[in-house]
């Protein structure tokens, strides 16, 4: 894998770009078979996801199945990697290319400090308040709503979000006071329109606790390398254009109409940083065995009961 730091022109670092190779399917996978999911890790289902026939949200069955292929992260190492997302950021990719039950598969990925989520806080809401509002309830069943929280993107939690009074928890609200507070790390799934929360279940519990802004990381893919190239020409090209129109334009009505690099400059800037960092749609592998298997699924961790309700 090769990874490289990725920064805005004013040299904001915003995220670390993965080109990840030979990783032909991920440990932790996205199935489909029709308007239903399942993400498997290995072989385990640790989400059954049904979309509703208005394409309103998505209902889902939670499995205790998840594993975090991070390792605990000592208190220590907090304190040192303290305010430095882009180490984080170093610290966890490694985590993700090292685990066979990460979701990394070939293709360029972000791994980003930078989340629409934390522009969506209103002025005057409490981080605990909003954050607490951003979690998908329900275990172990629940209802991703698309028609209330349309765009917003809220978080799943791949277990049950840990009370303020859990060990773990306490252990980390000290961090959070202390501005130690290792980054939670989220993987946007475009299938269900939500994030899931890979890493730091604990931790974003703790913050919102302690009602401060989380520290992220989102994981997310990005345009592949062999559309990158052409994309930057396309973007090239229509800066080319546009100084080309302004030409023209002074041309016929002098030197009193701009030039156009004002205006085309900062186009052109931020459609080579949106080449970088845009979001793409998760990849999804087409579910063997087809809908029966998914049922059969159904069945078995659902025990029986009457689910989906659709």
């Amino acid at each position: 894998m090769q990874r490289s730091d990725v920064t805005r022109h004013d040299g904001t670092w915003v995220g670390l770009s993965l080109d990840v190779q030979d990783r032909h399917q991920p440990g932790l996978c996205v199935f489909s078979v029709g308007q239903r999911l399942l993400v498997s890790q290995q072989s385990r289902p640790v989400l059954l996801a049904d979309v509703d026939e208005r394409l309103a949200g998505v209902e889902f069955w939670r499995t205790d199945e998840y594993r975090s292929f991070v390792p605990p992260l000592r208190a220590d190492v907090g304190r040192v990697l303290a305010g430095s997302p882009q180490r984080w950021a170093h610290r966890f990719a490694q985590y993700l290319v090292d685990s066979p039950d990460s979701p990394l598969h070939e293709g360029r990925w972000l791994l980003s400090c930078e989340s629409p989520l934390q522009r969506r806080c209103r002025a005057g809401t409490s981080h605990a308040e909003y954050w607490g509002s951003m979690l998908v309830e329900g275990h172990p069943d629940g209802y991703i709503d698309w028609f209330f929280h349309a765009g917003s993107w809220e978080v799943l939690p791949l277990r049950p979000m840990p009370g303020p009074g859990d060990s773990r928890v306490k252990a980390y609200r000290k961090q959070a006071r202390e501005g130690t507070l290792p980054p939670v790390l989220l993987w946007w799934v475009s299938g269900l329109d939500c994030h899931l929360i890979l890493d730091g279940h604990a931790r974003l519990a703790a913050a919102i606790a302690e009602s401060i802004e989380p520290p992220l990381l989102q994981l997310h893919r990005t345009v592949p390398c062999d559309d990158l190239a052409a994309r930057i020409d396309d973007a090239v090209g229509f800066y080319e254009d546009e100084l080309a129109r302004f030409a023209g334009l002074r041309a016929v009505h002098g030197p009193t109409v701009p030039d156009g690099a004002a205006t085309a400059g900062p186009q052109l800037v931020r459609l080579l940083h949106e080449l970088n960092t845009a979001a793409q749609l998760t990849w999804a592998w087409p579910l063997p065995g087809g809908e029966a298997r998914w049922r059969r699924v159904a069945q078995e961790v659902t025990a029986g009961q009457d689910w989906p309700r659709t």
